[in-house]
């Protein structure tokens, strides 16, 4: 059986096209980092923290905007403003928390 060259040819590209593919799926799916959130006990409650890379960005141990030095009531009412506190820096916004947000996430004040 003789093979002729234009044949050799494409059956290499076909083969080195096939290898590109599977390093470019593979490099896209790799993991990407996330913002972490976790909640921690205080002395009167709950509070959370969110790390990038394995580093504290953020570390609340109580109620933001809130005149009182009070943590949260429960490891719900934090990690909820924690999500919404992600969900702002993923969308590039200050990760500041008002009071109106707080009661629309129904955190006990």
């Amino acid at each position: 059986m003789i093979i002729n060259s234009t044949q050799f040819f494409w059956s290499k590209i076909q083969k080195n096209l096939l290898f590109l593919i599977l390093v470019l799926l593979m490099a896209s799916c790799t993991k990407k980092e996330v913002l972490k959130t976790e909640s921690f006990r205080t002395k009167s409650g709950w509070g959370y923290s969110i790390s990038y890379k394995n580093k504290i960005i953020i570390k609340q141990s109580i109620i933001p905007v809130v005149s009182d030095n009070k943590s949260f009531a429960s490891e719900e009412d934090a990690l909820k403003t924690a999500h919404l506190v992600v969900d702002k820096l993923k969308h590039n916004l200050s990760p500041t928390i008002s009071k109106n947000e707080l009661i629309l996430l129904k955190i006990k004040l």
